[in-house]
């Protein structure tokens, strides 16, 4: 029989199962083009998760459900809160692009977003191999389909494949080094898996294959090199605001499923996996940046961008245990959970400015379309200029206090490789900032093209979303504090869990 706090655990991922199924079935009545009333019912569901789970998250408690196979902790209800949001203002930005292409005649954009949605909570919840799996599948699975919403589209649908067939390799990877995992411990539960490999009773060979396995999967969903070549064409091919899907929350629930999998389970190993994430890191940042200034297509700049991004998080990964000496574990690890939830805040902004510039028949997704935008709209380039120094790490901008955690980590661990990374990568971030000023220029140095010189029109919910959403990386650049201190305190929750 399945005890109540189990189903406490669940009842958010219960409500939106729910709710998915409902919105479903009422969108079958609905006839307007721009499908109002499942835009509603959706930004309403998105709502009411986001707010039970804070409330969840200010509990600070952390308990276990359905035999251990799920964990409810601040660390992830903080993060379900924000993959809950970061989907509300997708869907804001992407309504008025989606109708103009013709993507809602049906309501499979919506009730797509919340299963994904669904599947990000399993991904952050999940404290067993098989959950984290299934959360994984769910959420890719709705993911490889609206890549292909636009079915008379040759570019989203090459792109759906190519994600699809990468995807499932890289699903297949993981699932193989967890098989590994299970094979040498005996055991699918994490906490269990963690036991088993501190006690020394297992062959070192065969955790550290299987690991190799699981950290190419765990790769491939951030992005990182040499698992990146998805995303630039997944980037560039999908419809924007399909884009915007996969660009935004599933990072959060891919960071979660990292620290589950790594932290949570594989912390005695971590002398393995932090060589391996050394690598990617240094390729990440290397490839990113050279590969990103090269590109005139906007949406492919900031792919490579998010390349060169998720190597700079790596990096707060690297820095948690040094020589076997934790002490650093809540400090570098908060870090990395900072940096990634405020990537996903400035790539949320980026991306609903692209949004919004476009309008049926034109996608407004190369560099040039931004040239004179200042004198378009100061408010929309204002909002772009602060994204791209943000994500270029320049003060007093969000960016720049995320990148300076995670060098703080790296200089304070003492370990002169780290002080070599942290160089390497303010240089890397030298190069980066070349091709964010070079939209800055554009915008406001350039005059625009006669194609890009309309007025620029938007729903009044998108413009007061996007004005709160660049507000944010200011204000949380100037009092960067609380989210700071929020971050360390989920990961200690975590890491007092294990004892260490």
């Amino acid at each position: 029989m399945i005890d109540k706090l189990s189903w406490i655990a669940v009842y958010p991922e219960l409500v939106l199962l729910v709710m998915a199924c409902l919105i479903a079935l009422v969108d079958l009545g609905v006839k307007t083009s721009r499908r109002t009333l499942t835009y509603a019912l959706t930004l309403l569901t998105l709502g009411a998760v986001a707010v039970m789970e804070a409330s969840y998250a200010l509990g600070g408690q952390t308990f276990y459900g359905f035999g251990n196979m799920v964990v409810v902790d601040p660390m992830g209800s903080w993060l379900k809160c924000f993959s809950s949001i970061a989907l509300m203002i997708t869907v804001v930005y992407g309504r008025p692009y989606a109708a103009d292409r013709d993507m809602l005649r049906g309501g499979e954009f919506f009730t797509l977003s919340l299963f994904a949605l669904l599947g990000m909570f399993v991904m952050i919840s999940g404290h067993n191999f098989l959950v984290l799996y299934m959360g994984l599948e769910l959420m890719t699975l709705c993911s490889y389909a609206l890549v292909a919403l636009r079915r008379d589209d040759a570019q989203a649908t090459e792109a759906a494949m190519k994600y699809f067939v990468l995807g499932a390799l890289a699903s297949g990877f993981l699932l193989y080094g967890l098989s590994m995992l299970y094979g040498a411990t005996g055991s699918l539960n994490i906490n269990e898996v963690f036991n088993a490999i501190a006690s020394r009773q297992v062959k070192h060979q065969v955790l550290v294959f299987g690991l190799v396995f699981i950290v190419a999967g765990l790769a491939f969903k951030l992005g990182a090199v040499p698992f990146h070549m998805w995303l630039p064409d997944v980037y560039h091919g999908a419809p924007t605001a399909v884009t915007l899907i996969i660009g935004g929350a599933p990072q959060l629930a891919a960071f979660a499923m990292t620290i589950r999998l790594l932290v949570e389970g594989l912390l005695p190993l971590a002398i393995d996996w932090q060589q391996m994430l050394a690598l990617m890191a240094i390729g990440s940042l290397l490839i990113g940046n050279l590969a990103a200034v090269a590109q005139t297509n906007l949406k492919r700049m900031l792919a490579f961008s998010t390349i060169s991004q998720m190597g700079f998080l790596l990096l707060g990964l690297l820095a948690g245990v040094v020589n076997g000496n934790q002490l650093h574990t809540e400090s570098a690890y908060g870090a990395a959970m900072f940096y990634v939830l405020t990537y996903v805040l400035t790539t949320l902004a980026a991306f609903g400015i692209i949004l919004l510039l476009a309008r049926a028949g034109h996608e407004s997704e190369e560099i040039t379309d931004l040239s004179g935008l200042n004198q378009r709209s100061p408010l929309y380039a204002g909002v772009m200029a602060m994204s791209m120094f943000s994500l270029a790490g320049l003060p007093p901008l969000v960016g720049f206090y995320a990148k300076l955690g995670v060098l703080q980590a790296l200089i304070s661990s003492g370990k002169t490789s780290y002080l070599v990374l942290a160089v390497f990568a303010v240089f890397m971030s030298l190069i980066g900032a070349f091709y964010y000023l070079r939209v800055i220029k554009v915008m406001y140095f350039d005059a625009p093209h006669s194609h890009n010189a309309q007025p620029i029109s938007a729903p009044a919910d998108a413009r007061i979303v996007l004005a709160i959403n660049g507000a944010l990386l200011l204000v949380l650049g100037i009092a960067p504090g609380s989210l700071m201190t929020l971050c360390a305190q989920s990961i200690g929750s975590i890491v007092n869990s294990l004892g260490v």
